[in-house]
């Protein structure tokens, strides 16, 4: 799959694109946490009340990376030459590890609420459940192609969070429809239910820490496009071959570091002329990436 100018988007574009999807979930989470939250404490539905948690946490969330993605595009200062682009990775990791923390805390609370008797939620309650998985669904499907398409992981978070919040939802439906059809000796279910959605949170919390953290610690792109990188370099005339290409991904952009060979004949500002040609075309065929270091070595000089 070419990654270049014809698929990959423009910068600016990519952070309109992912801007657009956190402020989306932003609104929609507002507004499904108010009406589970609501509710939940009108019909005494824990799982309910431990979903509308989880999406009024997914508000914060949004918030989070709304403001972790304009705090990346600002330009490089002193203190920061190479960007701040990496303030996306950053919000990506203390998204997922918001989703954890508010996991535990409805664990607890669903685990003191066992033992408790309390009345039967509702039939609409399950309306309110089963709206609830269809919406998110939906939003994890398009936030998903926006951030597969940008690179951001704090917006591929936020799709993965909607997509744990569907099953979620689902859970609690299933949950208060055993509740609904067994009567007061299963009225345990909404607790149990509120459990499971519990489980999910912690799953989807681990799986994101650890994949918007490996960004931090420079991993390098994806192997397709650090193909494509070295291909489209190889290509430059003057250039015998691509020695080594480091592509580190550092927030929605990428950077690269690679070492050149060319004849070891050519004069210094010839191979000083070589090397910007390969930076420039590079720029230009891959939109997202930020900067391109380049090496030059003798060909046929290998260390």
């Amino acid at each position: 799959m070419r990654l270049g100018s014809d698929s990959l988007p423009t910068r600016p574009s990519a952070y309109q694109d992912a801007t657009r999807a956190a402020l989306l979930g932003l609104v929609v989470n507002l507004a499904l946490g108010l009406v589970k939250l609501i509710g939940g404490v009108v019909a005494g539905s824990f799982a309910l009340v431990a979903d509308a948690v989880n999406s009024l946490g997914d508000v914060f969330s949004s918030v989070v990376v709304l403001v972790a993605l304009r705090v990346a595009q600002s330009p490089p200062d002193e203190e920061h030459p190479y960007g701040h682009s990496r303030a996306e990775a950053i919000a990506g990791s203390n998204v997922a590890l918001l989703v954890i923390l508010s996991a535990l805390y409805v664990a607890y609370e669903a685990v003191q609420r066992l033992t408790v008797i309390h009345d039967l939620p509702p039939r609409w309650t399950l309306w309110i459940a089963g709206a609830n998985a269809v919406i998110k669904e939906v939003l994890y499907r398009y936030k998903i192609v926006v951030g597969r398409r940008t690179g951001s992981s704090a917006v591929i978070a936020n799709a993965w969070d909607h997509r744990s919040d569907a099953m979620c939802s689902l859970a609690v439906f299933v949950g208060l429809l055993i509740v609904r059809v067994g009567g007061p000796r299963w009225i345990w279910a909404d607790e149990a239910a509120a459990l499971v959605v519990v489980a999910m949170i912690l799953w989807t919390g681990a799986v994101l820490f650890r994949k918007s953290s490996s960004e931090l610690m420079d991993v390098q792109a994806d192997e397709e496009l650090v193909k494509q990188i070295r291909a489209v370099a190889a290509d430059v005339p003057g250039v015998a071959d691509v020695e080594k290409l480091l592509v580190r991904k550092t927030g929605l952009e990428f950077l690269a570091d690679m070492h050149i060979e060319v004849d070891p004949q050519m004069s210094v500002a010839q191979g000083h002329a070589i090397g910007h040609q390969v930076k420039d075309r590079l720029l230009q065929q891959f939109p997202m990436l930020r900067d391109v270091l380049v090496h030059l070595e003798p060909a046929g000089h290998r260390r």
